[in-house]
């Protein structure tokens, strides 16, 4: 009879093992969808930061931080490989947030054109994704800086150009910039300032189509493309067919910064700039723009509520 109990042990012993290892497995797919997920930092709580989040802040689901974002392109961001789950220097930044206040991470892909209103009715928590600091946005919204906004030149790996560190260096060049952008503004002024001082025309390219502007670059019909540095930095480290000759600030000559935004007097902004200062003391900051080949655009401290790109005239 106690051998017949010891072999029934041993088998409910064994299903319940199995069991909790099916689960296990369950639950690692459900919360582990990609390989770029498994390389994502983790953090430890930060409890000076948890200290500052204001006694009758209500988050949207307790116990989470519900971040919205907008899947666009890498290493920004955009859906793994299992089509649904944001990925990209965005999400790992809101999971380091989260992770130091002790929250778990809630993202919500959106449209670009929803984030204000969605943020101002309290549908989330805050916005991270690219978001530059402006002055009129500060009116509505509070910020925790995050990375500067910077724009880059790149050429072909054997091209010609090896260096744009002043606006004289684009005078006879061409270079390929997006129509109705910020840098193809900034482009422009560099060309009519050059033009008072008598130097050699630019020639301005556009290309809509990726592929196209790649081959203009790579077949010498282009010396440089001038955009967000981000975008292209990554392009650079994954595809090896440029290289960057300089980087400006997205609000040249002013200075311009990425930030969290969250909702105007909620008072958690310096929660999160909190997290975001010790992440920077840890390195944990450092280590998740490494991924994505962004550490040029990191920040040595960050602030609430930075000086903004000014009002458009």
């Amino acid at each position: 009879m106690s051998y017949s109990k010891s072999i029934f042990s041993t088998v409910v012993a064994g299903l319940v093992a199995l069991a909790a290892s099916v689960a296990g497995i369950a639950h690692a797919q459900e919360v582990d969808l990609s390989p770029e997920q498994k390389g994502r930092v983790r953090a430890q709580k930060v409890e000076a930061a948890i200290k500052l989040i204001p006694a009758g802040f209500t988050f949207v689901t307790p116990g989470k931080l519900t971040v919205a974002t907008v899947p666009f392109r890498l290493p920004l961001v955009d859906y793994a490989s299992d089509t649904r789950t944001p990925i990209g220097i965005e999400p790992d930044l809101a999971q380091l947030i989260a992770d130091g206040l002790g929250l778990q991470l809630q993202l919500v892909p959106i449209a670009w054109a929803d984030w204000p209103l969605g943020l101002a009715s309290g549908k989330y928590d805050a916005v991270i994704s690219n978001v530059t600091v402006t002055e009129e946005r500060k009116e509505k919204f509070d910020f925790s800086s995050y990375r500067n906004d910077l724009l880059g030149f790149y050429a072909a790996r054997d091209g010609k150009v090896k260096a744009i560190s002043k606006p004289e260096d684009v005078a006879g060049l061409k270079v390929i910039v997006g129509a109705a952008t910020n840098q193809e503004q900034i482009l422009l002024r560099w060309i009519e300032e050059n033009k008072a001082k008598g130097l050699p025309a630019t020639e301005v390219q556009y290309y809509d189509d990726q592929a196209v502007l790649d081959l203009a670059l790579q077949a010498g019909r282009a010396d440089v493309y001038l955009g967000p540095n981000a975008t292209a930095a990554f392009q650079a480290q994954k595809e090896g067919k440029t290289r960057l000759v300089g980087t400006f600030s997205g609000g040249w000559p002013l200075t311009a910064e990425i930030a969290v935004a969250t909702r105007k007097g909620s008072g958690i902004a310096d929660a999160f700039t909190a997290v975001l200062n010790e992440e920077i003391r840890q390195g944990n900051y450092t280590r998740a723009l490494a991924r994505w080949n962004l550490t040029s655009e990191a920040i040595t401290e960050s602030k609430t509520n930075p000086p903004g790109l000014p009002k458009k005239k």
